[in-house]
């Protein structure tokens, strides 16, 4: 059976408290870490500090903590079981278990909606953007980060397993998701990784110290970015 059948909520619940107990809960990765540099860049150049912020997929809690600092915030995540760890070991922020799609989010209720990763686990992706929107005052700012279709298709990923759906999306069709609720302000993609295809090429230890030793290791990842060649797609937008 294709694991990706097994879509029911519990066994969806159960794959990310197993997920989140023995991956996030020990270390937080360079993509994730790269991934919550640009979201507090972004909240920085907000210039507040009393945001009502809610982050969805929050898992462990572990950027709710640094989101503290901007306003109150609430994180949410369907993992119940890893969920009330994160109330223990972030006191500062309130959380919520359970499935986003069917808690009772007040409407109009934050001001920043903040997500990584999380789109492409939904079983219906247009009705979770169009929840995100709900969520969010009028001129609101989603924050996302999502998994880029182009890049993760050209690496060595593992299957998914049962309760771990898998729906990547490429940069045209995220802006195609966000566009009927949200102007787009900025789409990119960080985070250059990728062993197949042309991404072995563009990749390549020897080719990367060379172009690096000419125009500087920081140049070659800017421009790879630029390109879309980033693990991560990040996208701000904001709710009309």
């Amino acid at each position: 059976m294709n694991p990706e059948q097994e879509t029911s909520i519990e066994t969806q619940r159960s794959f990310w408290n197993d997920w989140n107990s023995t991956h996030r809960e020990q270390v937080v990765g360079p993509v994730s870490q790269r991934q919550a540099e640009v979201i507090l860049q972004w909240m920085t150049e907000l210039g507040r500090t009393n945001l009502d912020i809610i982050d969805i997929g929050c898992g462990t809690g572990w950027l709710c903590e640094q989101l503290t600092r901007f306003g109150r915030v609430t994180g949410t995540d369907l993992a119940n079981e890893v969920i009330e760890r994160a109330r223990l070991r972030v006191p500062a922020a309130r959380f919520i278990a359970g499935d986003f799609m069917a808690l009772d989010i007040p409407a109009a209720s934050f001001d920043v909606v903040t997500t990584l990763e999380v789109l492409s686990h939904m079983q219906d992706q247009p009705a979770f953007i169009a929840k995100l929107a709900a969520s969010l005052r009028p001129g609101g700012t989603l924050m996302m980060a999502t998994q880029n279709r182009f890049v993760l298709e050209r690496n060595d990923v593992p299957q998914p397993k049962p309760g771990q759906l898998r729906r990547w999306v490429n940069r045209g069709e995220l802006q195609r998701l966000l566009t009927p609720h949200f102007d787009v302000e900025r789409i990119f993609s960080v985070t250059p990784v990728g062993n197949r295809g042309v991404l072995r090429l563009a990749n390549s230890i020897k080719l990367n110290r060379f172009a690096s030793a000419i125009f500087g290791a920081d140049r070659v990842t800017s421009v790879k970015e630029k390109l879309g060649l980033g693990w991560t797609l990040m996208a701000l937008a904001r709710k009309r």
